[in-house]
């Protein structure tokens, strides 16, 4: 039995090729589309850092003025002012790295630390779940 070519057997092989031809454009496309869209985002995070590490560093420099007159003893002033530290910390990271360096680094401590990174993934899920909530 030998494979013959006939005008109708080209006529699918044209088909076929046209429909994969087609698929082709179309993943193409919506890869493209999808790294624009990533751009955009990583555009606008890099565009709020500034306010956002603002926002960490007034709240920091706002629970140091407060620290030394919390109730609760030293200990209590202690964890204040370590919250501080750690907000003014957080503050210059974000000055410091962009979107996709954050990313990198949130990636490498994630692969690095999977169980602690699933549990707090949880965690901040199950808040966010609360939060939109409507009781």
């Amino acid at each position: 039995m030998t494979n013959k070519a006939t005008p109708g057997n080209n006529s699918m092989a044209a088909d076929v090729r046209t429909a994969a031809d087609g698929v082709a454009e179309t993943a193409r496309n919506a890869a493209t589309s999808m790294t624009d869209a990533a751009r955009d985002v990583v555009a606008k995070v890099d565009e709020s850092r500034s306010t956002a590490a603002d926002g960490l560093a007034a709240a920091a420099s706002a629970l140091r003025d407060r620290a030394a007159g919390l109730p609760g003893g030293e200990t209590v002033r202690d964890v204040a002012r370590a919250t501080a530290d750690g907000l003014g910390r957080s503050a210059e990271y974000v000055r410091t790295h962009d979107a996709t360096r954050m990313m990198s680094n949130v990636a490498s401590l994630v692969k690095s630390n999977p169980g602690p990174a699933l549990a707090v993934a949880a965690a901040v899920g199950f808040l966010v779940g609360r939060a939109l909530s409507h009781d």
